[in-house]
C-alpha cells in the first residue's frame, strides 16, 4: 500500500449500493469505478457493501426475484474498497 491509499479511502463512503432505489446509491462513484476486496479477494459481483459493519451483498448467479432484481446473499468479513484507475 502507498501513502495515497488512506486518502482515497476517505473519499469513499462507508456504505454503497448499485441499486438505484437504495438510499446508499451514488451514481457518480459507481461510474468512476469502485473496486471491492472481500477477505483479500477481488469481487466483481458486489451489489452493496458496508465497511464499518464488515459485510457485502453478492449477486447469486443470474437468478432474479419476482421484481426482476438479482438475488443477493449477505456475507460477513473484512471489506476493503478502492477507486479503480
Amino acid at each position: 500500500m502507498t501513502d495515497e491509499t488512506p486518502a482515497l479511502q476517505e473519499t469513499l463512503p462507508d456504505r454503497l449500493s448499485t441499486d438505484p432505489r437504495s438510499p446508499w446509491f451514488n451514481e457518480a462513484l459507481i461510474e468512476r469505478g469502485v473496486g471491492v476486496r472481500f477477505k483479500g479477494v477481488e469481487k466483481n459481483n458486489v451489489v452493496e457493501y458496508c465497511i464499518s459493519e464488515g459485510w457485502v451483498r453478492l449477486s447469486v448467479g443470474t437468478t432474479v426475484d419476482r421484481k426482476g432484481q438479482p438475488l443477493a446473499m449477505k456475507v460477513q468479513g473484512p471489506v476493503e474498497v478502492y477507486l479503480r484507475s
